[in-house]
């Protein structure tokens, strides 16, 4: 059986564009066939997760019988009652699979969980906010098979963009339509053009061709000052590059594939590369994740914080809650020192930034703000944000701990 990696070559495209044609037939004439789409959701997923990869494929088939049965049971729940506990100890079990799969590679030396797939984090991300907003009264008519439609969107399964159940029901539910849909065809083929640029030419630039010589010259040149060199500085501007690129293409082609099926998925980024400080940057960077943690974790954390009153000034409540939530972000990515210190370093960065701006609001006819300034102030934080895309990356510790 034929198995691909979402957009990974000619041939996945080659059969999306043939099976998207019926779909842009049917909406320019008004009509949204859902019978098709799921037809070909499931065509796609079954290339994804069928052939060799079949183990990852009853993997995502019982993941999605027990969210599906989790997020359906709170939500008849949640009709009669609205207890905390109860809310509590589904979001736990919801988020049990996800922990398994990242714990299990930490404490079994490397070895990847059995119930592990491709998408799992998008997939749990997707039911847990399904579930918090089921709680909060924001979404008060589930639909089991508009979840399942949810879920199991192809163009976004395996690294999102992260939707909003509501938003994704509302497109959905509707046909948009022919000037604006023809309008969703334009946008939708021009990402997928830019993404083609992205992931297959400058990540295959940065990621293939300069990044391998650029970590042999590394190697091979410590011995200095923590083992760094010129061309670890060089490696930390490749790897930027490449995972700005290959994640931009990506969310690219899955935003496009969206539009061109009549959805209109939330983009990802956002000139990530021209922002003036490390907040702004979290609003421009992998936006629907960052938007997911400061919704569903971050303010939660700031709402109890201050309900119990845990600290006295909303400051202190604040940066605390910062960095709480970016360490929840680095131990998602992984039980490794390099993710964990990640997500430490943009917790302390988003504290030094609040107070700066604080500092800077009391102080603004003292402090300059120009053309030069502001380039100084988008130099630092893309300077900045290179380098903790360096201990993200896991380089330092090849070149620290390896012999």
């Amino acid at each position: 059986m034929l198995s691909f990696e979402p957009y990974g070559n000619p041939t996945y495209f080659a059969l999306l564009g043939v099976a998207l044609l019926p779909l842009m037939i049917g909406l320019l004439y008004g009509k949204r066939s859902r019978l098709y789409e799921t037809l070909i959701s499931v065509f796609f997923l079954l290339l994804t997760f069928g052939g060799p990869k079949w183990t990852q494929g009853v993997a995502l088939i019982i993941y999605i019988l027990y969210e599906v049965a989790l997020t359906w049971g709170y939500a008849v729940y949640r009709r009669q009652k609205n207890s905390g506990p109860v809310f509590y100890l589904m979001v736990i079990l919801a988020i049990i699979p996800l922990t398994i799969v990242k714990v299990t590679p930490a404490v079994d030396h490397g070895q990847a969980s059995l119930i592990g797939f491709l998408g799992v984090s998008y997939l749990t991300f997707r039911a847990v906010q399904t579930m918090m907003e089921t709680r909060d009264g924001t979404l008060k008519n589930y639909s089991l098979m508009t979840f399942l439609q949810f879920m199991l969107f192809f163009p976004t399964i395996s690294s999102g963009p992260i939707d909003r159940y509501r938003r994704f029901e509302k497109d959905y539910r509707s046909v948009p339509s022919r000037e604006k849909y023809l309008g969703m065809i334009q946008k939708g083929v021009r990402y997928i053009f830019v993404g083609f640029l992205y992931k297959f030419i400058l990540a295959y630039y940065f990621g293939t061709m300069l990044m391998p010589k650029l970590e042999i010259m590394a190697m091979h040149s410590r011995g200095g000052f923590l083992n760094l060199s010129w061309p670890v500085l060089g490696y930390m501007y490749a790897y930027s590059a490449d995972l700005f690129f290959d994640f931009a293409g990506y969310s690219l082609f899955a935003v496009g594939t969206s539009y061109i099926m009549g959805i209109e998925t939330p983009m990802n980024f956002n000139q990530p590369w021209k922002s003036p400080n490390i907040k702004d940057f979290w609003n421009r960077w992998h936006i629907t994740l960052s938007f997911w943690f400061r919704d569903f974790i971050y303010m939660r954390l700031v709402f109890w914080f201050m309900k119990h009153k845990v600290f006295k000034k909303p400051t202190t409540t604040a940066n605390v809650t910062y960095i709480i939530n970016m360490l929840i972000m680095g131990f998602w990515h992984g039980v490794t020192w390099y993710y964990i210190t990640y997500g430490l370093f943009h917790g302390v960065a988003l504290v030094v930034n609040d107070a700066w701006l604080r500092y800077k609001k009391k102080h603004r006819e003292s402090i300059p703000h120009n053309g030069f300034t502001q380039a100084f102030a988008i130099f630092l934080t893309a300077n900045m944000v290179c380098f903790s895309f360096l201990i993200f990356s896991g380089f330092l510790d090849k070149i620290w701990f390896t012999k």
